[in-house]
C-alpha cells in the first residue's frame, strides 16, 4: 500500500488476484476489458475510475468473490483522499486538437466567431460551457450503449479495435471530464456522434445536431432560464471560488453547476467547499425517496433512473429553499427539450 494512502483499490485486487491463483488477464475477461486496461490500473497508470459511472466494479467484485460493493467503496474513499491532493491544482487547458474539433462542428456562420472567443479567453465561460455540454449529451449515449454489445463492435469496427478496446475506452470516456477529455476521446465519441452544434451568444441556448445513425434522438436543445426580481443575478463567492477550483468542480456537469447556481442564500455566505459537498449530496441516490407508489423497478432503464434523481433532487431544493424566499422566482436551470 501507498505511504500516506488509507485506501488503496490496486493493492487489494493485486492482493486478491494472488490469493485466488489468478492473473490480470483472467480479470480483464471477467471485466470484458483488455489485459492493458488492468495492467495500467493495477500498475496506478491510469487513475480508477468513479464508481457511479461504470459497471467495472461489479463485474470485478463478482469474479474476485469479494463483499458485495467493497470495490466501488473503497475507489469513492481513494478518490476522496486524491481529491484533497489536488485542490491547488490549477484547471489545464483543452488540446488544441480537441478545441480545433469543437470548432469545427460549430455552425459555419458562428465558426469565426466562436474562435476569436475561445482564442482571446483560454478556456474562458463559453468554451467551458460548449464542451461540459457536449461532452454530457456523447457521454450519456454512451452511457446507454455501453451495455449494448452490438453498438460497441460496431463502433469498434469503425476504429480498427476488438470490443475489448472499445468497451475499455468507453469506460475511460464515462469516467473523463471536460478538464482531461483527451484526443482519443473525441476521435471515437465526440466526431462521430456529434454533427454540427450552435450556440445563441445573447441567451447561450445550444442546439446540437447529432447522427442519425448513432443516436437515438437526432437533434437537441439546450436552454437557459433567466432568474426573476427576486434576487440578485450576482453570483456569491463561494460558488465562483467552487469553479475557479479544478479539484472541486472539474467533473460537474453543466445541469449541475446550473443548479448550484440557482441556490440563494439571505444572510450566511457558503463556501467553495460547501458547494463541493452539496454536488455530492445531489449525487447520492441514498439522499433521495423512491416514488410514492412504490420502489422503483430494479430493471428499470438508468436514464429513466436519472431524470428520476434530478427531479428528486430539484423538489429536495425548492423544500430546502422555500422558507428563504422572499418572491416567487424561476430558477436558473438548463431547459432540455
Amino acid at each position: 500500500m501507498r505511504k500516506g494512502t488509507t485506501v488503496d483499490v490496486c493493492f487489494v485486487i493485486q492482493q486478491r488476484l494472488k490469493e485466488l491463483g489468478l492473473e490480470q488477464r483472467d480479470l480483464a475477461a471477467a471485466a470484458q476489458v483488455t489485459e492493458s486496461y488492468i495492467s495500467q490500473l493495477l500498475t496506478r497508470k491510469k487513475a480508477p475510475p468513479a464508481a457511479d459511472r461504470t459497471d467495472l466494479y461489479e463485474k470485478m467484485n463478482a469474479f474476485l468473490k469479494l463483499p458485495k460493493g467493497q470495490l466501488s467503496a473503497m475507489v469513492d474513499a481513494q478518490r476522496r483522499e486524491e481529491l484533497q491532493k489536488k485542490l491547488a491544482d490549477p484547471p489545464a487547458p483543452l488540446f488544441k486538437e480537441v478545441r480545433e474539433l469543437i470548432i469545427r462542428k460549430c455552425k459555419t456562420e458562428k465558426r469565426t466567431q466562436v474562435r476569436e472567443i475561445f482564442e482571446n479567453q483560454a478556456f474562458g465561460e463559453l468554451e467551458r460551457l460548449v464542451t461540459q455540454t457536449l461532452l454530457d449529451v456523447t457521454k450519456r449515449i454512451a452511457r446507454k450503449e455501453l451495455e449494448n454489445e452490438n453498438w460497441l463492435r460496431n463502433a469498434a469496427k469503425l476504429r480498427h479495435q476488438s470490443y475489448e478496446e472499445m468497451r475499455a475506452l468507453t469506460l475511460d470516456f464515462l469516467d473523463t471530464d471536460v478538464f482531461n477529455i483527451s484526443i482519443d476521446h473525441c476521435s471515437a465519441f465526440l466526431n462521430p456522434l456529434v454533427d454540427s452544434w450552435d450556440i445563441d451568444l445573447k441567451t447561450f441556448a445550444m442546439g446540437i445536431a447529432l447522427n442519425k445513425g448513432l443516436a437515438s434522438t437526432p437533434f437537441m436543445k439546450f436552454q437557459f432560464v433567466e432568474a426573476g426580481d427576486g434576487y440578485s443575478s450576482e453570483q456569491e463567492p463561494g460558488f465562483q471560488e467552487f469553479l475557479r477550483n479544478a479539484a472541486l468542480s472539474r467533473d460537474a456537469t453543466g445541469e449541475e453547476v446550473e443548479f448550484l447556481k440557482s441556490l440563494r442564500f439571505l444572510q450566511k455566505r457558503p463556501s467553495a467547499l460547501y458547494y463541493y459537498r452539496e454536488l455530492q449530496s445531489l449525487r447520492d441516490p441514498l439522499h433521495f425517496s423512491e416514488t410514492r407508489s412504490g420502489a422503483m423497478h430494479k430493471r428499470r432503464d438508468a436514464e429513466d433512473v436519472e431524470k428520476l434523481m434530478r427531479v428528486e433532487s430539484r423538489k429536495s431544493a425548492i423544500r430546502r429553499w422555500a422558507k428563504n424566499r422572499r418572491s416567487p422566482r424561476k430558477t436558473g436551470k438548463p431547459r432540455v427539450s
